[in-house]
């Protein structure tokens, strides 16, 4: 019974699983660190005011937390891009990979392997 969980563990990548889920919580908490340290005491300093997160809109007896909702959302794209340029950093896109070289067969004219000696559409000698 043990062999087949360690089985299932690894053939269905639960190990490469946990690993992503505890790097991503602890980079997580590496860009909040940065965008709270960093990047928000610069916001505050821009911003008019000291107390604006604490603003609300008042309708009758309801209090809507504007200042607190805008506080959020700011963090969050600001989060969002510092993710969004930690990637790019990482994780760059495949190189292309080149085309088979070819030519022409010169009776036919299909492409066929530039290494080729016949031409596999109608025989002849290349």
């Amino acid at each position: 019974m043990w062999n087949d969980f360690k089985g299932f563990l690894l053939k269905q990548n639960v190990v490469a699983l946990a690993i992503a889920v505890v790097i991503g919580a602890a980079l997580g908490k590496v860009v909040t660190g940065v965008v709270e340290d960093f990047v928000m005491p610069i916001i505050g300093a821009v911003t008019p005011g000291g107390d604006w997160q604490k603003a609300t809109w008042d309708v009758g007896s309801v209090k809507f937390g504007i200042g607190n909702f805008v506080s959020v959302l700011l963090n969050f794209l600001i989060v969002s891009v510092v993710v969004w340029r930690i990637a790019k950093v990482f994780i760059r896109p495949a190189p292309a990979a080149a085309a088979p070289a070819t030519k022409n067969c010169q009776f036919c004219k299909m492409a066929v392997d530039a290494a080729a000696t016949r031409c596999a559409y109608c025989t002849s000698a290349l």
